[in-house]
C-alpha cells in the first residue's frame, strides 16, 4: 500500500491504520467519537496527502478543464476554487473533485485518493486541446486544520496575512510556519477550516510546527473515521459509495453543480436527455429511530416493498443517532417519512430528515 509522507509521524502518535484506496491510513489515534467532537467544538489537524493533484496548463487548459467539467468553470477567477464533476458519455460520475484556478491556463484538480490513476487517465483521453496535464500527487501534501479555532491556530503561523479575510472557497499562495503554502479556505468537515497544499519534502516541518499549537489549544489529530463521520454529518457525498460512473448527478442530489447553458461539456447531451425523462433513483438522508446502525448496502423498506439500499451510513456523535444516505426509487413518496432498514434479518424504523444533518 502507499503511505503519505507524515507516516511515521503517525506511527509515532500510535495510530490505528486502514487500508483506503490503496493508501495505508491512520482511521484514529484516540477514539472517532473523540476526535469528531474535537473537530465540532475545537480544531482537528488532518493528514490528507493521499488526495490527487492534477495540474492543467498551457493553452487550451481553459477549454480542456472546462470540457471536462459540468460545474462552468470559466466563472472562476484567479485564486477561486470550484466543485464540479466529470461525467462520462452517459452521464454516469467518473468523480467528484476541486478545481482551483491559479491563472488563466493554469489549474490545479484535487481529485479522490481511489481515483487519481483513473481520473489522470481519463484527463488525458480528453485532452484534445494541447494543454499540459500533469500528476503532481506523490510530489504534493496535503494538511487540513478543521474546527471553531481553525482561523486562530492558523493566523499567528502566516505572516502578513489574517486569513478570516479568505472567503470560503478561495486560496492564497503564501508561507505557513516558513513553509510555501497554497492556503485554501475549504474543507469536508462542515466546520471553519482550511486545506494547506505544501511540498512533499514539507509535510513533516508543516506538521511539526501546527501540532503542538493544536494540541494546546486541546484540539486532536484526526483519522478518516472521524473524517467519515464528520462529512456524512455535513451532509457530503463520498465518491465509490454514494455515487459512481453508473450514476448521474442527478440521482445522488447534485443536479444543482450542473451548468447547462451556453456551454458543451462531456456527458452534457445525455444528461439533457435524463433531466427531461425524469430520473428513477433519489438520494435521500435518514436517522433511525432506534439504537441499530445502517451500513451502506442494508435494503431500504416502504411496507413490503424494498424500494433501494443504503449507500453510507454511521453513528452520528453530534446528534447521538445513526444517520445515513439512501438510494431510492424516485417514484417512492415514504408517507410521513417513515422507511423501514433491514439489519442482520430484523426491521428497524426511521425516517427521512433534510441533509445536511447537522
Amino acid at each position: 500500500m502507499k503511505r503519505t509522507p507524515l507516516y511515521e509521524v503517525h506511527r509515532n502518535l500510535n495510530a490505528k491504520f486502514t487500508e483506503f484506496g490503496g493508501w495505508e491510513m491512520p482511521i484514529q489515534y484516540s477514539s472517532i467519537v473523540a476526535e469528531h467532537l474535537a473537530v465540532r467544538s475545537i480544531v482537528g489537524l488532518f493528514d490528507l496527502s493521499h488526495m490527487g493533484e492534477i495540474e492543467v496548463s498551457g493553452q487550451g487548459a481553459n477549454e480542456l478543464v472546462q470540457k471536462l467539467s459540468t460545474n462552468d468553470v470559466s466563472r472562476l477567477s484567479d485564486g477561486r476554487v470550484l466543485y464540479t464533476l466529470f461525467c462520462n458519455e452517459t452521464g454516469g460520475i467518473v468523480d467528484d473533485l476541486l478545481v482551483y484556478r491559479h491563472a488563466d491556463h493554469h489549474y490545479m484538480l484535487v481529485v479522490n485518493a481511489a481515483t487519481i490513476e483513473k481520473d489522470l487517465a481519463w484527463v488525458e483521453s480528453c485532452n484534445d486541446t494541447g494543454a499540459e496535464v500533469k500528476d503532481m500527487s506523490e510530489e504534493t501534501a496535503l494538511i487540513a486544520l478543521q474546527g471553531p479555532k481553525a482561523i486562530d491556530i492558523l493566523n499567528p503561523f502566516v505572516p502578513k496575512r489574517d486569513v478570516s479575510e479568505i472567503p470560503y472557497f478561495r486560496f492564497t499562495v503564501g508561507e505557513v510556519a516558513g513553509v510555501p503554502t497554497l492556503i485554501s479556505r475549504t474543507g469536508y468537515t462542515g466546520e471553519i477550516g482550511f486545506e494547506l497544499y505544501v511540498s512533499a519534502a514539507d509535510a513533516g516541518r508543516l506538521w511539526a510546527a501546527l501540532y503542538p499549537t493544536v494540541i494546546a489549544a486541546e484540539g486532536q489529530p484526526i483519522g478518516l473515521g472521524a473524517r467519515d463521520t464528520l462529512r456524512l454529518e455535513a451532509g457530503l457525498r463520498l465518491y465509490g459509495t454514494d455515487m459512481n460512473d453508473d450514476m448521474n448527478p442527478f440521482e445522488v442530489g447534485l443536479g444543482k453543480f450542473i451548468r447547462f447553458k451556453n456551454r458543451q461539456f462531456i456527458g452534457k447531451s445525455a444528461l439533457v436527455a435524463e433531466k427531461k425523462k425524469g430520473i428513477s433513483k433519489q438520494m435521500i438522508g435518514f436517522q433511525m429511530l432506534d439504537r441499530a446502525v445502517a451500513r451502506a448496502g442494508y435494503a431500504v423498506y416502504q411496507g413490503n416493498q424494498r424500494i433501494g439500499s443504503v449507500t453510507s451510513g454511521a453513528p452520528s456523535p453530534s446528534l447521538k443517532c445513526s444517520i445515513g444516505f439512501a438510494s431510492i426509487k424516485s417514484q417512492v413518496k415514504p408517507e410521513d417519512g417513515k422507511i423501514d432498514i433491514e439489519i442482520r434479518g430484523k426491521m428497524h424504523p426511521a425516517k427521512i430528515v433534510t441533509v445536511p444533518f447537522i
